[in-house]
């Protein structure tokens, strides 16, 4: 029997709070891996997360700080005053 299934298979949080994970793709014949592939997303700190992976949702719920999310939000005005 052949069989898709869809994990997230890596979440890491950046220092300055963006959350970066992987989902894998799996193919299985007989419980056996036939192919794998990857998509990668990523998450800034008070980004909306509806719809997202529940893991993933509760990684960014634990390390989203009021903190964080100013500091980010303040590094993002700054970065926007600094183009040309």
């Amino acid at each position: 029997m052949i069989t898709k299934e869809t994990v997230i298979d890596q979440i890491t949080v950046t220092e300055n709070g963006i959350v970066l994970y992987r989902e894998a793709t799996r193919i299985m014949e007989d419980g056996k891996e036939l192919t794998k592939t990857y998509h990668r997303s990523s998450l800034t700190p008070g980004q909306d997360l509806t719809d997202q992976p529940a893991k993933v949702a509760a990684i960014c719920n634990t390390a989203w700080t009021p903190e964080i999310i100013a500091a980010y939000q303040a590094a993002q005005a700054q970065n926007a005053l600094n183009r040309p």
